[in-house]
């Protein structure tokens, strides 16, 4: 059977666009929350020593909001694929979801051919939230490291 003509992906593309501008909005908003915390906890201490305690607390803490960041929107896209039939059960929908999310794939469950698409927006939507906690885990280095540089000798 060719899935490609056989399908209609126009639902797939009516569900999946609003989940993932949803979830890049949760993402977006929950990562400028952890990075306000984790700057005003980590730029508080001025010696060193207590610094990288500090830090790795701090880092340690943010680290299991934004896995429960990620977690929380598997499970937006989950209960849709529950809400729509697309899958019979709560775990194999969110193990299916953390399998695309992740691009890490799922086992035996799969989703029907009318929702494949939906699978694969999925896979596209954990690349975009991947994306930007790569690129928030630099902005916390970058907002911290500077700041403890020693200032060389006679300079200003």
């Amino acid at each position: 059977m060719d899935v490609l003509n056989a399908t209609p992906w126009g639902t797939d593309w009516a569900w999946s666009l609003p989940l993932i501008l949803f979830n890049v909005i949760i993402h977006v908003f929950g990562l400028a929350l952890i990075f306000d915390a984790f700057t005003l906890l980590v730029r508080k201490e001025k010696i060193r020593h207590r610094f990288v305690i500090q830090f790795a607390k701090v880092m340690s803490v943010s680290i299991l909001l934004i896995v429960a960041l990620h977690g929380l929107e598997a499970v937006t896209w989950a209960l849709a694929y529950l809400s729509l039939g697309a899958l019979p059960d709560s775990k194999s929908a969110m193990l299916y979801s953390l399998g695309a999310m992740t691009g890490f794939e799922a086992g035996d469950v799969s989703l029907p051919p009318n929702w494949q698409m939906m699978g694969v927006l999925q896979s596209l939507a954990g690349l975009l939230l991947f994306g930007l906690t790569t690129a928030f885990l630099f902005a916390m280095f970058q907002a911290v490291w500077p700041s403890q540089k020693q200032p060389m000798i006679g300079n200003p």
